[in-house]
């Protein structure tokens, strides 16, 4: 009997990576990275106000060149037996469309507007819209902000939209509709994209869109309407009902199939959020912490809906039955800097460089500078007198959100340099991690054990290191480079029909772990110290800023 494969596509934020998987034994029969052109080119985007836009082109470009890239490898016979895909993306990241789903930005007449692009999750441009989101949950006799922590945040759906409609009266006139990224480009393969007619993943309405059964689905119009009438009459040009990943979107579109070279029965499924399939291709479990952990980190739990049926965790990104295994309830946390952290302080060092040095000395530096710091600051003795610093370099996401907040540093001298600086950032982003975790556990979820996955996951000894010292567990680290990815492969293979459910296509596809970190009682004393001066600076700058 032949092998049969699936394809799992990643878009993230920077890139898509695309592979295809033995269904039978999760080995990889290609892959393939594309970096998005024209977010490559810093185009649409103003980190001054905290602008961030992606236009739907670069994830179609690279989307083909991805698969192509992957699939390069197989043989005619082996593209036949791709039977399934499924596409993860960043989140939330919506975008404006027409009646027919078209991305307003793929019109003529919108085509160089931001407000018409992919609003990217990272986005924050939205802080005030949020605000008012979060006052009217105040004053309405259902609080909808309940199963999201209590807190909305700008970087989620009905914010930005808001924002867009106040910004933009042209993108609001021709918007019929808007949509989240994993839900738009899963349908385009299909070939069918009108938002009253496709399906919405769980995933990104539940944690995002405030979407509950509760509710009998999105919030009502009264209360969408207290916030700004300008959100009158969208409720019922978006959705009523939500799929979750292991349903079938679709099946590929002729033009689609021609286009990546595989046969037209091919099964796509309802897609999700990054880090939700990332938790999956990382052999979730009940009450394991899994951190995706990149430009950003995701934090991902998941428990027995019984278990969980009196609990509502304050200050996290929500808690959605089926978001992240259907049949369990989704938890998700998460930072929204922790790379990005990184690679502030490494362009910060980096810019005088290439403006008195010029590209080609800039370029040398960007490659060595980051494991320089990490080698240097790994060798450095760790004292309660040390540098300390805040994670908020883009605001906070998790506990409790808040993106107004700045980082800050104390305790600096004559004697700081880079490498104690570089640090310092390692170790606010592993404080900034045990606030979440200490959230979890004292709303009464336990953690029975941390896994991590994503590019930081596997590139640095040290920052895995120190975080393992900060949060006092051992860290296990998936083989996978790709998880994520592998993660949608595995949903594609249950939509696909190939295997029954979740569990067992973790089991048949699951690379395993190939390292594992333990916490040095030597740091960990010093560490709690260390963290109690960060919960202070936090206090500080939350209060005075």
């Amino acid at each position: 009997m032949s092998s049969t494969y699936t394809i799992g596509i990643d878009f993230g934020t920077d890139s898509v990576r695309a592979v295809v998987v033995n269904t039978a034994n999760g080995s990889t029969a290609g892959a393939a990275v594309s970096y998005y052109k024209r977010w490559k080119e810093g185009k649409y985007c103003d980190a001054s106000i905290s602008q961030f836009r992606q236009h739907p082109k670069d994830y179609l470009e690279s989307l083909e060149e991805a698969v192509k890239g992957a699939l390069a490898g197989l043989s005619t016979e082996e593209r036949l037996q791709v039977k399934g895909i499924s596409i993860d993306t960043t989140g939330s990241t919506v975008v404006a469309v027409n009646e027919e789903g078209i991305p307003l930005s793929l019109l003529p007449e919108f085509e160089e507007n931001p407000h018409a692009m992919f609003i990217l999750w990272k986005d924050h441009t939205a802080n005030k819209e949020a605000e008012e989101v979060n006052a009217a949950a105040a004053k309405s006799a259902i609080d909808y902000t309940k199963y999201v922590g209590g807190i909305y945040s700008s970087e989620w759906f009905w914010a930005k939209i808001l924002k867009t409609y106040r910004t933009d009266a042209g993108v609001r006139a021709a918007a019929y509709s808007w949509m989240e990224h994993c839900d738009w480009i899963s349908a385009v393969l299909t070939g069918e994209t009108k938002p009253l007619e496709i399906k919405r993943s769980r995933c990104a309405a539940g944690h995002k869109a405030m979407w509950n059964e509760e509710f009998d689905g999105l919030p009502s119009e009264e209360f969408l309407t207290s916030i700004d009438p300008l959100l009158g009459g969208l409720r019922e040009r978006l959705f009523q009902d939500t799929a979750t990943s292991d349903q079938v979107m679709g099946t590929i579109s002729a033009e689609w199939a021609e286009t990546l070279g595989l046969a037209t029965g091919v099964v796509i499924g309802v897609g999700a959020f990054d880090c939700h399939m990332g938790a999956v291709g990382a052999e979730i479990s009940p009450y394991a912490f899994v951190r995706v952990m990149g430009t950003s980190t995701c934090d991902i739990l998941i428990a027995p809906n019984e278990e969980m049926k009196d609990t509502l965790v304050k200050g996290i990104c929500g808690q959605v039955d089926g978001s992240v295994v259907p049949g369990y309830l989704g938890m998700e946390a998460g930072q929204s800097a922790y790379g990005d952290y990184y690679a502030w302080f490494q362009k910060l060092i980096v810019g005088p460089v290439r403006s008195l040095l010029g590209e080609e000395a800039a370029a040398q530096l960007e490659d060595k500078i980051l494991p320089y710091l990490s080698e240097e600051a790994f060798k450095l003795p760790v004292s309660e007198n040390d540098v300390v610093a805040t994670d908020w370099i883009n605001g906070r996401r998790t506990p409790d959100a808040n993106h107004t907040l700045k980082a800050g540093f104390i305790g600096m001298n004559l004697s700081t340099d880079a490498v104690k600086m570089f640090k310092a950032i390692v170790e606010a982003t592993s404080f900034g991690s045990k606030a979440i975790v200490d959230r979890f556990i004292s709303q009464g979820v336990p953690i029975k054990e941390v896994i991590a996955i994503g590019g930081v996951a596997k590139k640095s000894p040290f920052v895995m290191q120190n975080l393992s010292d900060v949060l006092n567990v051992p860290i296990k680290v998936a083989t996978s480079d790709q998880a994520c990815a592998l993660g949608a492969a595995m949903f594609a293979a249950v939509a696909a029909g190939i295997h029954p459910d979740v569990k067992t296509a973790q089991e048949k596809m699951g690379s395993g772990f190939d390292k594992e970190y333990y916490p040095r009682p030597e740091y960990v004393e010093v560490y709690q110290k260390l963290y109690s001066k960060y919960q202070k600076l936090g206090n500080f700058i939350e209060t005075n800023a």
